[in-house]
Order: C-alpha cells, then sequence, then structure tokens
C-alpha cells in the first residue's frame, strides 16, 4: 500500500513590510492575509473529502504556520521535512529593485539557466522529487499533504512533467496557498490538478520574497 494523491501546498502571504527577499532568512512569519489564505487551503483540502494521512511542512515559519490550519482539519501533527525548503540565494535580505541596479551584484546573475545566485534548479528538482517519493512510499494509505515554497514546488511541477527547469520566475504558475496535485499512475508521478482557493485573497497581496 502507498499514499493515494500528494498534494503540494504554498504558503500564504508573509509579512514583508520591506519588501525584500527573504528567502531562508528565520522571522518571516504569515501576514493577516497570509493566515486567511492558509484557511482557505485547509478548507479546499476537506473540501475534497479524500482521507489525509500526512501533513509535512519545510521547517520555516511562513510555512509551518500555513501547514497548521491544515494539520487542524484533519487533527494531525504537523511534520518536517527540510527537503521542502526554500533555496538558499545570494540576494537574500535586499530588495531586488536595488539589488539589480548595483553592478557589484551583477555577476550573481551571470547564468541564469543555473541559477548563478542561488541553489542550482536540477539539485531543487530531486531533492522534491525524493521528498514526493518518500512521502508516497511509507504512506500505507490516504493523501499525504506537503507545505512548501514557490520555486521548489514549481521544480517538482517541470520535473514530472519533464519539461525545461530553466524558466522566467514571473511565469510560475504557483500563488499564494495554491495547491497541485499529483498522483502515482503505475510507471510515474503525474500532475492531475491545480487550484487558487486563495485567489480572491490575493489582490494587494505583497508577493515579493519567492526566489
Amino acid at each position: 500500500m502507498a499514499a493515494s494523491q500528494i498534494h503540494l501546498v504554498r504558503h500564504g502571504e508573509v509579512h514583508n513590510p520591506s519588501h525584500v527577499l527573504y528567502g531562508r532568512i528565520p522571522g518571516f512569519g504569515l501576514s493577516e492575509r497570509g493566515r486567511s489564505m492558509a484557511k482557505a487551503a485547509a478548507d479546499e483540502l476537506a473540501q475534497y473529502e479524500r482521507p489525509v494521512s500526512r501533513v509535512i511542512a519545510s521547517p520555516l515559519q511562513r510555512t509551518q504556520e500555513s501547514a497548521a490550519p491544515i494539520a487542524s482539519a484533519f487533527d494531525m501533527p504537523i511534520e518536517n521535512d527540510a527537503r521542502l525548503i526554500e533555496p538558499s540565494n545570494y540576494f537574500e535580505g535586499m530588495r531586488m529593485s536595488s539589488a539589480l541596479r548595483n553592478p557589484r551584484n551583477w555577476y550573481a546573475v551571470r547564468n541564469p539557466r543555473k541559477p548563478s545566485w542561488g541553489e542550482p534548479f536540477a539539485d531543487i528538482a530531486a531533492r522534491m522529487r525524493e521528498a514526493i517519493a518518500e512521502a508516497w512510499e511509507t504512506t500505507e494509505s490516504g493523501d499525504v499533504v506537503l507545505v512548501s515554497h514557490q520555486l521548489p514546488i514549481w521544480m517538482a511541477h517541470s520535473s514530472i512533467l519533464g519539461i525545461p527547469l530553466h524558466h522566467d520566475p514571473r511565469k510560475r504558475r504557483c500563488s499564494l496557498s495554491s495547491i497541485t496535485t499529483i498522483e502515482y499512475t503505475g510507471k510515474r508521478f503525474a500532475e492531475i490538478g491545480y487550484s487558487e482557493p486563495a485567489l480572491l485573497l490575493t489582490a494587494g497581496a505583497v508577493d515579493v520574497g519567492a526566489v
């Protein structure tokens, strides 16, 4: 026996008044709007009326707080998996709008296909695929919810679909508190759904912290 479906949930809006790229910097929790977004994701998962056996999250504060209403909805603890964490990034703590105007930072963007500013896309995809496969294999039945970040979820999506990992970050389809659902077909994992339960809350939301 193994898990039925894996739901990749992105965290909600982060309290980030300085509009910096927060990456792995501690202390960046959800805003009030972000908490509402996380609740919307939990409500949607509950509306699927599917048995959820495990909730696993990245160790960062924003993902732990986003996992909390899901864990509460299904009455279970939050497990941690460091493979779901946000990638490291040269620009952590900076405002990208000003950092990219500084010639001293241009070396960091010399190779956007790798990328040169942080953890390689291939490494992110590999650790996400490992986390997904292990969650599927070690869960006897029911669904598993993995709460992660935009780029790791997008790397999992791209890897599963077999599309290039390098991309324009502005074109990622992975909004705040979105749910990407995958399933094992018997030969491979396949993406079977994507939803944005917090869509009505995204107007005016700050989303500049994604790597």
